[in-house]
């Protein structure tokens, strides 16, 4: 242990250590945090319960400039957007060194997809379909962090959403529950180790964001009302969030949303009845960014006093950023409004994980400036980069044998994002640097030459200039292809980056009908954090790629996958409309009375100047190569209730080139006690194939898996028939029937 702590407070903890040879590790550390928490005044206690952010780096309000002084007081245990070890360890030698008790500070910080070295945003790292992929990228993200002296990440976000205008569908991973799910726990064994052994300083605490419902704002815009029913809740928006928690997470976070009339932070059902109740979460519970605050906008306090009543009452045990419990909570205890005892069981929640941490051990444990220097940006995490970026990618539309480009075409290259690195990064790009990165303009050229790439911006990422369009249209007359790279600027995605339309921005698709008219082929490359309606750049461009934001390596990845060093195999976590007519528009929609099938011409659930199908269905994606279903089969007719049924596809590669296919199985209830979505996402595999060749794909379907929140809300499944589907996307599938006993 590191004589640098206080000495009542080291010799508090080395009479406990002594005490507990015969203890278990969870009532060591109990006895521990219980050891800390006795010696604590009630100013002291609650200040573990305020988590205040550094002048470093800016998320949201700035709204306090004393946090030293509050440190060196015991008023803030708790600090995050501070990193870098040198920087870590001159706070944290102020609460270890300077306050009385020296209890050690967590440092947390928005490390969503990527510290230093950054990946593709989320909703990308989704499209992979790469659970292992996913669990790098978060690893990689946890190791460079922790070695720039952080202890907690404010990830995974898994908030499900099927609006597209809500930004910040671009931190999660898209529209369906299932693969939400598996994605979230991979995102937590990644943040936290597979053995969630906190005590490795290559790891950090896992952050599950935002509880809950936060994903389905009405109108697709941020912070607003959330209002679904308690079944759509459970089964849809709940999953991932439960997902995560069994996966080990420590921490959960409170959302800026209501739900049922209730401001989350505020909500004593969802913080108590669901998360701790039902979910069995231990860990701690933060609030959103001054969320107990805007509680008084909400209109369920008056002042924030009353709003810090409802959050501590509620089980909010770490108040971001707010002021509320430093200014209110001491005179509330006093005063009989709020026991005690509700704040020492919070306070230990937050002392706990910093004991699993292993800060009372060494404080500085994470403040090692060769450690940093080793592991930030390592040629590892490059490489790892690279391929999820790659694998993130997915291909939209291929004709003409547009793609893949072959050295000796002459390219002209089009757009401001081919030249920006910055754009590259997306949002939440936490401490990424994107001086030292390729655009794609340079990428290109390395790759196939610089006499062989000719560049000209022709139109700007937003705006309504034209004054490069001729220079564009002169360089892709020149060329024998032309590359576009088009979509949004990256602070257009993220909190606070709600959109009316979602169009591709400014006169970039305004310029691709002009160069599509020269008749040469035109690839279009997309970074966007979002589904757009492409159904203009659909209808001029010969191939589409959606890159989305793909990171620090984003330039390699794209040109790799554009010259087919590398063939696409991403597939899409989220629908892409037709038009915003559609939103919200997902696969796992249910029928109606009058569904669209029906011959009558009129009176059936359609609009009368669009089809209900999206451009791009959920799971949609192509690849240089082109792979064939057959031969869909099941082991019985008959699922018992403690039986399980072995389906089997054939899937073949019948194209030019070697690929990845990922195999999507589907499942429909035809009759349920309630009604049941038209499909349902229950498995998918990652499969490589040859040119040429054929693989049998297993899956295996139990009851359990069959389950919902039935008529009365009890869960499982109900007997009866279903339908299993299986194919590349949501919509172009096998199919064949079974029954469950």
């Amino acid at each position: 242990m590191k004589h640098t702590l206080p000495f009542l407070l080291l010799a508090t903890l080395l009479a406990v250590s002594c005490k507990q040879e015969l203890s278990t590790p969870e009532t060591r550390i109990d006895e521990r945090v219980d050891s800390v928490l006795r010696l604590m005044t009630l100013e002291e206690k609650i200040g573990q319960m305020v988590l205040y952010t550094s002048d470093w780096d800016v998320t949201g309000p700035t709204m306090r400039a004393t946090y030293l002084d509050d440190i060196r007081k015991g008023h803030c245990g708790n600090i995050f957007n501070a990193h870098t070890v040198a920087y870590t360890r001159q706070l944290q030698k102020v609460a270890v060194e300077e306050s009385r008790l020296g209890i050690p500070l967590l440092f947390g910080y928005d490390v969503i997809h990527g510290h230093k070295t950054i990946f593709p945003l989320s909703l990308g790292e989704a499209a992979s379909w790469d659970t292992a992929a996913i669990e790098l990228s978060a690893r990689v993200s946890a190791v460079e962090a922790a070695a720039s002296g952080l202890h907690w990440t404010f990830a995974p976000m898994v908030d499900i959403s099927v609006d597209p205008r809500w930004g910040r569908v671009s931190e999660g991973a898209g529209e369906d529950p299932f693969l939400g799910s598996r994605i979230a726990e991979a995102r937590v064994r990644g943040f936290q180790g597979r053995d969630n052994n906190l005590a490795d300083t290559l790891t950090v605490l896992a952050t599950v964001k935002h509880f809950a419902a936060y994903g389905a704002p009405q109108a697709g815009r941020d912070y607003n009302t959330v209002d679904m029913s308690e079944r759509v809740f459970f089964d849809t928006y709940l999953p991932p969030y439960q997902a995560a928690i069994e996966a080990g997470a420590m921490s959960v976070m409170t959302s800026f949303n209501e739900l049922d009339g209730v401001p989350a932070t505020g909500s004593s059902y969802l913080l108590k009845d669901i998360l701790r109740d039902k979910l069995g979460f231990k860990g701690l519970v933060v609030t959103d960014y001054t969320s107990i605050n805007e509680m008084v906008h909400h209109g369920v306090a008056a002042t924030d006093a009353e709003a810090g009543l409802l959050a501590v009452k509620a089980g909010v045990d770490m108040d971001m950023q707010g002021e509320v419990y430093f200014n209110y909570l001491k005179q509330q205890v006093e005063e009989g409004l709020v026991s005690e005892k509700l704040i020492d069981a919070a306070v230990r929640r937050v002392l706990k994980v910093k004991f699993l941490l292993g800060l009372f051990d060494d404080p500085y444990r994470y403040c090692d400036e060769a450690r940093e220097k080793r592991y930030v940006y390592a040629p590892a995490h490059l490489d790892a980069a690279l391929e999820v970026a790659r694998k993130s990618m997915v291909l939209l539309k291929n004709d003409r044998q547009a793609l893949p480009l072959r050295k000796g075409e002459k390219i002209a290259v089009l757009g401001e994002l081919a030249a920006s690195t910055r754009d590259m990064l997306g949002s939440w790009k936490a401490a990424g640097d994107w001086d030292f990165m390729q655009s794609t303009v340079d990428a290109l050229r390395e790759y196939a030459g610089a006499d062989q790439v000719m560049y000209a911006e022709g139109a700007k990422k937003q705006g309504e200039d034209r004054s490069g369009f001729a220079a564009a249209l002169a360089a892709a007359r020149k060329a024998d292809k032309i590359v576009m790279v088009i979509g949004e600027d990256w602070e257009w995605t993220g909190e606070a980056a709600s959109r009316t339309n979602i169009l591709v921005p400014g006169v970039q698709t305004e310029l691709l009908a002009e160069v599509a008219k020269l008749g040469k082929p035109v690839v279009v490359v997309l970074m966007n954090g979002r589904p757009l309606d492409l159904s203009r750049e659909h209808r001029l461009a010969d191939a589409l790629l959606e890159a989305w934001y793909p990171g620090t390596m984003g330039g390699k990845a794209i040109t790799q996958v554009l010259y087919g060093e590398y063939n696409p195999s991403g597939k899409l976590p989220m629908t892409f409309p037709l038009n915003l007519g559609q939103v919200p528009v997902y696969y796992y929609a249910k029928n109606t009375g009058r569904p669209v099938y029906l011959l009558n011409d009129k009176y059936k659930s359609k609009y009368i100047d669009a089809p209900n199908d999206p451009l791009y269905p959920f799971g949609f994606g192509l690849s240089y190569t082109q792979f064939v279903y057959s031969d869909l089969t099941l082991s019985a007719p008959e699922l018992t209730a403690s039986g399980r049924i072995e389906a089997s596809v054939r899937v073949t590669n019948t194209g030019s080139y070697d690929g990845v296919e990922i195999v999507q199985w589907y499942v429909r209830d035809l009759v349920g006690s309630v009604t049941r979505p038209v499909k349902e996402l229950k498995g998918f595999n990652r499969i490589e194939l040859k040119k040429g060749e054929s693989k049998i794909v297993e899956f295996t379907l139990t009851p359990e898996q069959l389950a919902f929140h039935r008529i009365d809300m009890s869960y499982g499944p109900e007997a009866g028939e279903f339908r299993l589907f299986a194919g590349g996307n949501s919509r172009d599938v096998l199919e064949t029937g079974f029954v469950l006993k």
